[in-house]
């Protein structure tokens, strides 16, 4: 059965950096897109990126452009998310995403941004 597992999330200081994890099992990883969403506190799921089954296209909400990237390792079932620069705004549990023939969610990891 499809799993997503994700890892990596904690506590950080505005500015800092922190690197989530997303291990996936139970299908063909490198056959499908991958994403990343979010849902703050009193807030929806949003998404945060999308990244394309080998990697070629990548696109993110506005919000985290030019400070999140997403990327993956097919060889590994991995897909990750670099954040820099964080804002007390990107407090969220972060969950990782894939449609495979159905919507699939992992249970998803708090990144909590505070001094």
């Amino acid at each position: 059965q499809v799993q997503l597992v994700e890892s990596g999330g904690g506590l950080v200081q505005p500015g800092g950096s922190l690197r989530l994890s997303c291990a996936a099992s139970g299908f063909t990883f490198s056959s499908y897109a991958m994403s990343w969403y979010r849902q703050a506190p009193g807030k929806g799921r949003a998404l945060v990126a999308f990244i394309s089954s080998n990697g070629g296209s990548r696109n993110y909400a506005g919000s985290v452009k030019d400070r999140f990237t997403i990327s993956r390792d097919n060889a590994k079932n991995m897909m990750y998310l670099q954040m820099s620069s964080l804002k007390p705004e990107d407090t969220a549990v972060y969950y990782c995403y894939a449609f495979v023939g159905a919507p699939y969610w992992g249970q998803g990891t708090q990144v909590t941004v505070s001094s």
